[in-house]
Formats: C-alpha cells, structure tokens, sequence
C-alpha cells in the first residue's frame, strides 16, 4: 500500500473479546477523495469511523495520516471535522456561536473567528441565519449547522457518520447533492459513513463496501455497480438477476438454447449477475432464452417487471417511453450483451 497517500489504514484490527469487528483493513485515501464506507449494520463502518476520529481504540494495525501515526494522537489534536447523525449542535448557541465553537476553543482571534463564520454559514447557504437557533431550524437547517461547524476549522479530514440519514426522502436527496457540491469547492478529504446504497453511488469518488468486518470490494461506484466481484456486492448495490448458467470449458456460458462468451467463465456451474437495465426483451423468434412475466410495478419514469425462466427469477427494467410493455403471464425472450455479464465469485448466496 502506497505510504504516500493522504489517509492510510494498514491493517486495522478491532475485536471486542471473541468477536472480530474489522478484521484487516486495508484502504488508502488521496488528498481530496470522498469516500464511502458502505455496508449493513454490524458490518464495521461505525467502528471503522470511530478509529480514525480516536474515539476507539485500535487492537491492531495502523491509521496513517501524511505518513504519521495517530495512535498516540487525542482525538482532539488531530485536526478532524465531524458531522453526526444527531447533529450534536448545543441548544442554547445560536447558529453563529455554534459554527465558531471550534474555532474558540482553539484560541482563534475573534475577528478571524468571525469571517470565518460567515464564510461557512455562505459555503451552506445559511446567509442570515447569525442569530437563530437550532430549535428554530429545520432537520436540512440543522444539518448545514453542523456541517458549517466541521468545515470552519479547515479540518484535515472530514468525517461524515450517517449525516443524512434523519432527513425525509426529498430533502436527503437535496443534501445528497449539496453536500457533494460542499465538499468538491472545499477540497476536504471526506469519510462517509451509510448503509443506503444510492447515497454512497450519489456522493463518492470511491466505495469500500463492507460486510462482517472485512472488505468486500473498493472501486468507483459505476465499476462496483457494473462488474460486482461477488452476489452479496451484487445484491446489496442496487437490484440485481442472478443468472444460473453453465460454463462450456471454451469461454462460454450456456444458458437455455443461447450460448454467451463471458470473460472468466470456466466449465460447469456459473452464477452470472446482470442488473435488470441491461436485460434486453427481444423480438419473438429471437435467439434468446425464454422467460415468463409473473408481474409489473409503474415506477412512473420506467417500469420494473419480474419473471420466471430457467435461469431463475428475474427482474426487468423498461423504460416508460411510449413502447408496449409485456402483460402478466406473456413469454418473452431475453438475451444481454457479454460485457454486461459479471462471473461472480461464491455463486448465488447472498
């Protein structure tokens, strides 16, 4: 692992008496990236988090930052912003006094403290906001509160627990993209922790997805969503087929009467994961493999259909552009295009 890197964890171990939290972590982050620690509850992220802040102790490895160690750093020495999911703002401080708290306690001038203030409630749109309090402020409001907070001290990293996660649909879709916009014109290194899959796709340069405290794959959101290296990545990023075929010893994955080149097919039993978009409905008579739809859901832009076949059940997305969708109980072909196909690696568990 590149020492070079903004953040390095090298081997991070956490383990309360029997049970393993994280075993072995390994992750790099470069100056500027978001990244994203994904995965179910209990799945570490928490954990994970709490480590790089120095609220949690850690069992073994290391947590490198600009190449030095903070294992003997005080949490509060080592130049982080936090946001939680509470928010934590104190009640009894008006918004002002709350975005400058950090900036006193570290002996900041005020008048510093004050252009700097006002610079952060600018950077979230909180523009005459000085004297309200958060009581007085809406969950979105509040939230921009606590971020203005962690970006004022100009923090080395900045660290997102589950921040969105007490905001309505609508508005933590909102935050999604003004946060994203925040942390681009900032430049600030960002950890992100969540369990909601579309918001890590929506924000990160970067997903570590987790499972049981150990990765199960890093990489790009798009690279991730496209290519899942094994079902529970594939399940667990967005809706997923899937597909029980069998390898020919020759490149190929056979399933019904439609031979597929897969790249890493080998011979026998293949479990193939192929997203619901890229599952083509061919024209009768097509060289396809037959399927049954045993329902339709409108998802007023497309339409989410599943179905029956001999590669198991699946599900189907179609666009709502005007064409004809297939009714209840109609067979239909499918095929898909080989590059559109993922040769998982444990099969069809989840």
């Amino acid at each position: 692992m590149a020492s070079m890197s903004h953040l390095v964890l090298d081997g991070l171990g956490k383990s309360y008496g029997d049970v393993t939290v994280i075993a072995g972590l390994d992750l790099a982050v470069e100056r500027g990236e978001f990244v994203s620690l994904l995965g179910p509850s209990g799945c570490g992220k928490t954990t994970t988090l709490q480590m790089i802040a120095g609220f949690t102790p850690v069992d073994r490895g290391r947590i490198l930052l600009d190449g030095s160690d903070l294992a003997t750093v005080a949490p509060s020495k080592r130049g982080l912003g936090i946001v939680f999911q509470s928010y934590a703002l104190f009640p009894h401080m008006t918004v002002a006094q709350n975005i400058a708290f950090g900036l006193e306690m570290r002996g900041v001038a005020k008048s510093e403290r004050d252009r700097r203030t006002l610079e952060a409630m600018a950077l979230v749109d909180l523009d005459g906001f000085v004297e309200r309090y958060p009581r007085r402020m809406s969950g979105g409001q509040q939230q921009r509160v606590a971020l203005a907070r962690a970006l004022v001290i100009e923090p080395t990293l900045l660290l997102l627990d589950e921040p969105l996660s007490n905001l309505d649909a609508k508005l933590r879709e909102e935050m999604q993209g003004e946060l994203r916009r925040i942390q681009r014109s900032v430049g600030t290194t960002t950890i992100l922790v969540t369990h909601d899959q579309h918001e890590a796709m929506a924000l990160s340069d970067r997903i570590v997805l987790m499972n049981q405290g150990r990765v199960e794959q890093i990489g790009t959101p798009d690279a991730i969503y496209a290519r899942p290296s094994s079902a529970f990545v594939a399940h667990f990023l967005g809706k997923t087929n899937i597909l029980q075929g069998r390898g020919d010893g020759c490149g190929h994955v056979v399933i019904g009467p439609l031979s597929i080149p897969v790249a890493g097919a080998g011979a026998g039993a293949v479990a193939l994961a192929v997203r619901p978009e890229r599952l083509s409905i061919d024209a009768p008579g097509a060289r396809g493999f037959p399927a049954r739809i045993t329902g339709r859901v409108f998802q007023g832009a497309h339409w989410l259909l599943s179905a029956d076949s001999e590669a198991g059940a699946l599900w189907l997305l179609r666009s709502n552009d005007g064409s004809s969708i297939p009714a209840d109980g109609q067979t239909v072909m499918l095929s898909f295009a080989p590059a559109d196909a993922a040769v998982l690696e444990n099969g069809a568990a989840p």
